[in-house]
Protein backbone atom coordinates (compact mmCIF):
# COMPACT_ATOMS: atom_id res chain seq x y z
CA UNK A 1 0.00 0.00 0.00
CA UNK A 2 1.73 3.49 -1.15
CA UNK A 3 1.39 6.16 1.11
CA UNK A 4 -1.08 7.93 -0.46
CA UNK A 5 -3.33 4.93 0.06
CA UNK A 6 -2.41 5.14 3.73
CA UNK A 7 -3.25 8.61 3.85
CA UNK A 8 -6.65 8.04 2.35
CA UNK A 9 -7.39 5.47 4.68
CA UNK A 10 -10.00 6.55 7.73
CA UNK A 11 -7.67 4.26 10.09
CA UNK A 12 -3.80 4.03 10.11
CA UNK A 13 -2.32 0.32 10.63
CA UNK A 14 1.39 0.82 10.93
CA UNK A 15 4.37 -1.20 10.04
CA UNK A 16 5.02 -2.34 13.49
CA UNK A 17 1.51 -3.38 14.38
CA UNK A 18 1.10 -5.42 11.40
CA UNK A 19 4.59 -7.32 11.82
CA UNK A 20 3.48 -7.87 15.56
CA UNK A 21 0.12 -9.07 14.18
CA UNK A 22 2.06 -10.98 11.52
CA UNK A 23 4.77 -12.49 14.49
CA UNK A 24 1.76 -14.00 16.89
CA UNK A 25 -0.36 -15.30 13.91
CA UNK A 26 2.70 -17.30 12.96
CA UNK A 27 3.03 -17.96 16.59
CA UNK A 28 -0.47 -19.31 16.64
CA UNK A 29 -0.11 -20.98 13.26
CA UNK A 30 -3.79 -19.48 12.08
CA UNK A 31 -3.66 -17.22 9.31
CA UNK A 32 -7.54 -16.73 9.43
CA UNK A 33 -6.97 -14.32 12.22
CA UNK A 34 -7.11 -10.82 12.11
CA UNK A 35 -6.80 -7.75 14.67
CA UNK A 36 -9.58 -6.46 15.62
CA UNK A 37 -9.90 -3.04 17.78
CA UNK A 38 -12.95 -1.81 19.32
CA UNK A 39 -14.40 1.27 21.74
CA UNK A 40 -16.16 0.24 24.80
CA UNK A 41 -17.69 2.90 27.11
CA UNK A 42 -15.80 2.45 30.21
CA UNK A 43 -12.48 3.36 31.92
CA UNK A 44 -11.54 6.42 33.85
CA UNK A 45 -12.08 8.86 30.52
CA UNK A 46 -15.57 7.60 29.08
CA UNK A 47 -14.47 5.50 26.47
CA UNK A 48 -11.72 2.46 26.29
CA UNK A 49 -9.99 1.28 23.60
CA UNK A 50 -10.35 -3.15 23.08
CA UNK A 51 -7.93 -5.72 21.39
CA UNK A 52 -9.15 -8.66 20.04
CA UNK A 53 -8.03 -11.63 17.77
CA UNK A 54 -11.13 -12.58 15.46
CA UNK A 55 -11.72 -14.97 12.83
CA UNK A 56 -14.78 -13.13 11.64
CA UNK A 57 -15.14 -10.32 9.47
CA UNK A 58 -18.48 -8.72 10.10
CA UNK A 59 -20.71 -6.67 7.51
CA UNK A 60 -20.58 -3.35 7.81
CA UNK A 61 -16.60 -4.02 9.13
CA UNK A 62 -13.49 -1.79 7.77
CA UNK A 63 -10.31 -3.57 7.46
CA UNK A 64 -7.26 -2.41 6.51
CA UNK A 65 -4.02 -5.28 5.17
CA UNK A 66 -1.00 -4.87 5.46
CA UNK A 67 1.90 -7.08 5.59
CA UNK A 68 -0.51 -9.90 4.45
CA UNK A 69 -2.39 -9.45 7.52
CA UNK A 70 -5.91 -7.66 8.25
CA UNK A 71 -6.73 -4.90 11.31
CA UNK A 72 -10.74 -4.89 11.50
CA UNK A 73 -12.82 -2.50 12.76
CA UNK A 74 -16.61 -2.24 13.97
CA UNK A 75 -18.88 0.82 12.51
CA UNK A 76 -19.63 2.09 15.36
CA UNK A 77 -16.16 1.92 16.77
CA UNK A 78 -14.69 3.65 13.49
CA UNK A 79 -16.59 6.43 13.89
CA UNK A 80 -14.71 7.46 17.65
CA UNK A 81 -11.46 6.63 15.49
CA UNK A 82 -11.28 8.48 12.26
CA UNK A 83 -8.05 9.42 11.47
CA UNK A 84 -6.38 7.41 14.11
CA UNK A 85 -3.30 5.64 13.81
CA UNK A 86 -2.98 1.31 15.70
CA UNK A 87 0.54 1.17 16.69
CA UNK A 88 2.79 -1.41 18.49
CA UNK A 89 5.45 -0.49 21.09
CA UNK A 90 7.85 -2.47 23.09
CA UNK A 91 9.78 -0.80 25.69
CA UNK A 92 10.83 -0.94 29.68
CA UNK A 93 6.92 -0.17 30.20
CA UNK A 94 6.05 -3.66 28.49
CA UNK A 95 4.32 -4.59 25.33
CA UNK A 96 1.11 -3.29 23.68
CA UNK A 97 -0.40 -2.23 20.57
CA UNK A 98 -2.09 1.31 21.37
CA UNK A 99 -4.30 4.09 19.23
CA UNK A 100 -3.14 7.40 18.25
CA UNK A 101 -6.19 9.25 18.38
CA UNK A 102 -6.87 12.41 17.45
CA UNK A 103 -10.33 12.45 18.38
CA UNK A 104 -9.65 12.30 22.02
CA UNK A 105 -10.02 15.52 23.89
CA UNK A 106 -8.20 13.98 27.45
CA UNK A 107 -6.78 10.51 28.07
CA UNK A 108 -5.84 8.63 31.13
CA UNK A 109 -2.49 7.93 32.14
CA UNK A 110 -2.37 4.62 30.65
CA UNK A 111 -3.74 5.59 27.33
CA UNK A 112 -6.04 2.73 27.40
CA UNK A 113 -9.18 5.31 27.77
CA UNK A 114 -10.26 8.54 26.21
CA UNK A 115 -12.90 11.18 25.59
CA UNK A 116 -14.16 12.82 23.15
Amino acid sequence: MTDQADAAMPIKFTDAAAAKVKGLLEEEQNPALKLRVYVTGGGCSGFQYGFTFDEKVNEGDFTVEKQGVQLVVDPMSLQYLVGGEVDYTSGLEGSRFFVKNPNATTTCGCGASFSV
